[in-house]
Parts: C-alpha cells; sequence; structure tokens
C-alpha cells in the first residue's frame, strides 16, 4: 500500500503535496472546503517512489474522474499555516507544495462530488480573484501563475499565527 509523505509530530505537521490548475472552457477546477468557507486547489500527497507529476495526475484522477496530464511545474510553494479541521485541527502545519498546470485528456467519468463529500467548483480567473480560496497567494497571483513559462518559488505564511 502506498504511503503519503508526511510527518505527524505533538503540535507539527508536514506534508509533500502537489496542487493543479486543471483548466476547461476558461475556467479552472477548485474544491469546496467542508471545514471552512473557502475553496482549495485539487491535489493531494504524494507518496513514497511516486513524482510529483505523477502524484498530480493520479489526484486529480481519484477526485474528480478527469484524466489530465502534467504540462508544466509553474510554482513550488513553501506553504505555513494553522491547522483547522479533520486532523491537522491545532496543528503547525507546513506543506511543500509543487503545483501544475494540467491539460484534460478525458472527462470520461468526471464528477461533481469527491468521494470525501467536498463540492467540485469551476471558477473563471475573476472569480478565482474574488473567492477565499486557499493558499491565500492563488487569488493575488493568479495571473502569473498561468502564464509563467518557468516555476515559480512563492513562501506563503500569512495563515501561520506562529511565523508573524
Amino acid at each position: 500500500m502506498a504511503k503519503d509523505i508526511a510527518i505527524h509530530m505533538e503540535k507539527d505537521w508536514f506534508r509533500y503535496r502537489t496542487g493543479a490548475f486543471v483548466e476547461h472552457d476558461g475556467k479552472y477546477l477548485f474544491i469546496k472546503s467542508n471545514f471552512g468557507d473557502y475553496d482549495y486547489m485539487m491535489g493531494g500527497a504524494v507518496h513514497m517512489g511516486e513524482t510529483s507529476a505523477e502524484c498530480i495526475e493520479r489526484e486529480v484522477y481519484e477526485e474528480s474522474g478527469i484524466k489530465a496530464k502534467a504540462v508544466l511545474l509553474c510554482a513550488v510553494v513553501e506553504n505555513f499555516f494553522d491547522g483547522k479541521g479533520g486532523n491537522i485541527e491545532g496543528k503547525d502545519c507546513h506543506v511543500l507544495e509543487y503545483y501544475y498546470i494540467m491539460k484534460v485528456e478525458d472527462f470520461g467519468s468526471a464528477r461533481e462530488i469527491t468521494d470525501d463529500g467536498e463540492k467540485l467548483v469551476w471558477l473563471s480567473v475573476e472569480e478565482i480573484k474574488k473567492s477565499n480560496i486557499k493558499p491565500s497567494f492563488i487569488p493575488e497571483r493568479i495571473d502569473e501563475i498561468l502564464t509563467t513559462k518557468h516555476t515559480i518559488h512563492i513562501i506563503e505564511d500569512r495563515d501561520c499565527s506562529k511565523r508573524k
């Protein structure tokens, strides 16, 4: 059985994660959180022995039923935040994230709800800029992320009380 690359300690939590900018008809796929009034990027934990590109292709399919190909590593993010909800509640979180621009190859078994019961939503760039999206850098830097030809390095710590 594959294992997520994550470290759980008393008050700390680290994860190696991927995220996807899946585009269709000028809109991008997000997940509406069950734990708060925000949307977040589709993706998930990289498994031991798996590349980040393999991970995001697997995660997009598992969560949405959409087959998509990772075409560009657009951002590497060091994300620090206060854990809210689920197994990270109250933890100091540090996540290393690889974000990819994804090309849809097949909508064959696409669905509207994830296995965890969270709703999948398609947002235009203008909606992304006005929405409450985590991590917080996405609405602010969406234009740069989607037009880059090179990987952007981002450190995001606005949602972390420990680093303020």
